[in-house]
């Protein structure tokens, strides 16, 4: 997920709240995660490890428990493994190990098990849920995940700074799903009712994902437009010396 951008005006405060929060969540959880860092660094464990492990253990989860409609106990399962993101990350900087593989695996593997959280779940509609709409909806967050992402990447990748934060990104879309799916888990446990979360946090994930889409792709757009006449601009002063 990018890092949030601060805007001028009343569209400040979102953007304020989210860096806020992603700013103390994550010290709180660098703090707590740090001996277990460590740790595994004493046991020659590499951060390429933990990352290839973790996301293994998200597929695994997903792709097992979500299609038998176990979403409790998948969602436990994943959600302990999705920690894995943060303890690699520990495990660098402990090591002073910053490199440009490991940005680009961590990115890369954070796709595959998302596609799997969303995958197990289209499974789980397509198959014993009995839900096509549904089924669809969930074929829909996982591809539109994966655009959102890659609107980010392509736009940086040409030289802009895609200076957006998006309503609905990656930790948005993870943290309403999987405690949506955990809570609906809950129905097997007796709690009525609450079986209805899940669809309709894939309702809230789905439109919140084609909104920041939509937001992206305007925003390159207009990064495009401006840089694209900013170089004819410079292009007319050097040809008028």
């Amino acid at each position: 997920m990018g890092q949030p951008v601060a805007s001028k005006g009343r569209g400040a405060t979102p953007t304020v709240g989210k860096a806020m929060l992603n700013k103390y969540a994550r010290a709180f959880f660098t703090r707590v995660l740090t001996p277990f860092a460590a740790f595994l660094i004493r046991r020659g464990v590499s951060p390429d490890t933990v990352t290839l492990i973790g996301t293994a253990g998200v597929v695994a989860g997903a792709l097992v428990f979500y299609p038998m409609g176990e979403f409790f106990w998948g969602t436990v399962v994943i959600t302990l493994f999705v920690f894995s993101d943060l303890v690699d990350g520990n495990m660098a900087r402990q090591l002073g190990r910053s490199s440009r593989w490991g940005a680009f695996l961590d990115s890369t593997l954070d796709r595959v098990a998302d596609g799997a959280i969303f995958g197990g779940l289209a499974l789980w509609y397509a198959g014993i849920g009995d839900d096509n709409i549904l089924c669809a909806v969930s074929i829909f967050c996982l591809a539109s995940g994966q655009v959102v992402s890659y609107t980010k990447a392509r736009g940086e990748a040409i030289g802009l700074p895609v200076a957006v934060n998006g309503l609905v990104e990656r930790a948005e879309r993870l943290v309403i799903s999987l405690v949506a799916a955990g809570f609906a888990g809950l129905h097997k446990f007796g709690v009525p009712g609450i079986q209805y979360l899940l669809p309709i946090a894939l309702w809230i994930v789905a439109v919140g994902s084609l909104v920041t889409l939509v937001q992206r792709v305007v925003t390159v757009r207009r990064e495009a437009a401006e840089a694209d006449a900013a170089a004819q601009e410079s292009q007319g002063t050097e040809a008028a010396k």
